[in-house]
């Protein structure tokens, strides 16, 4: 699981399962996915198999806004410890090019190169 997102402990064990279902999800007018778009800034699972995804995206008039949540409670709910699933959109902080992973920014052909935390 990459760094800069947040996870709870109960997320952190099924961080594989995670990533694995995230990779799955693609913004299409950015063609790639959610996971290595850096759109992803927290995860937190319960005892209950309650899961919460905090999430952003490119900008607010993003196409895949309304479907996309859909798209992550269905790819997450594939994952025998997740019985429901919450997505939080947020905006704050806002998303930038210096969250797309090395992978991701290979695959767009951005320069790997300058990257900055």
């Amino acid at each position: 699981m990459r760094e800069d997102i947040q996870l709870d402990e109960r997320a952190a064990a099924i961080s594989d399962q995670l990533v694995a279902q995230f990779e799955k999800i693609y913004d299409e007018e950015l063609g790639l996915d959610i996971y290595n778009l850096g759109f992803l800034y927290g995860i937190k699972l319960d005892e209950a198999g309650n899961c919460e995804v905090t999430m952003t995206f490119s900008e607010m008039g993003c196409g895949c806004l309304t479907d996309m949540p859909k798209d992550i409670e269905a790819a997450l709910t594939k994952i025998p410890e997740i019985k429901t699933v919450h997505v939080e959109v947020v905006w704050e902080p806002s998303w930038t090019l210096t969250r797309i992973s090395r992978m991701g920014r290979i695959a767009l052909g951005i320069s790997v190169a300058h990257r900055t935390k």
